[in-house]
């Protein structure tokens, strides 16, 4: 273990007095009330055909630190006021012969009712008959959440076509995903 030497006293006298402390200490006193509480990952488990306003169905966590957003219907709620960065990773995949446009959107609400597009990303695809393609696209925005009452988010997918192309899941791994981290206090 490594340790750092904290000077301390005065040079009145001509002294001075120092004590050997191990940097893990003094680590841990840097960190004490600083740095993430907050951390959590949800994924779309299976494809979800046709447009979804909010992105609804068979989401499920992957992973979590501290207390954790609460999910009901799509639309998600934080435990805690605070900054938190929010991150759509939205994968799609077609099976047709078509140019298609696709869509993911983090939509916020600060009044609990009406929703608003804070970021939006998107996509173009071309298949040209060789069968199944896989496209993604991201979009973050930083919330500012500052009552967990009226500040929530949806996730929204479009897909020009959704005849032929699907937001992708899987149970196994992140295809599409939400990520939410909260880094400090509002």
């Amino acid at each position: 273990m490594s340790k750092t030497q904290i000077v301390s006293g005065g040079i009145t006298d001509g002294t001075i007095a120092t004590a050997d402390i191990a940097d893990d200490a003094v680590t841990a006193a840097k960190a004490s009330g600083l740095g993430i509480t907050e951390a959590d990952q949800w994924r779309l488990t299976t494809n979800a055909s046709g447009n979804h306003t909010p992105l609804s169905s068979n989401l499920s966590r992957v992973d979590k630190f501290g207390t954790g957003m609460t999910e009901s219907s799509g639309i998600f709620t934080f435990p805690s006021t605070g900054y938190w960065w929010i991150r759509f990773q939205a994968r799609f995949i077609g099976d047709g012969d078509y140019s298609r446009y696709l869509e993911g959107n983090i939509q916020i609400t600060t009044d609990n009712s009406s929703y608003s597009d804070a970021s939006r990303c998107s996509c173009s695809a071309t298949d040209f008959g060789s069968g199944n393609i896989e496209v993604s696209t991201s979009a973050d925005y930083l919330f500012d959440v500052t009552n967990t009452t009226t500040h929530k988010v949806r996730f929204s997918v479009n897909l020009q076509n959704p005849v032929f192309w699907y937001a992708h899941g899987s149970s196994s791994y992140n295809l599409t995903s939400m990520t939410f981290i909260r880094y400090g206090d509002t």
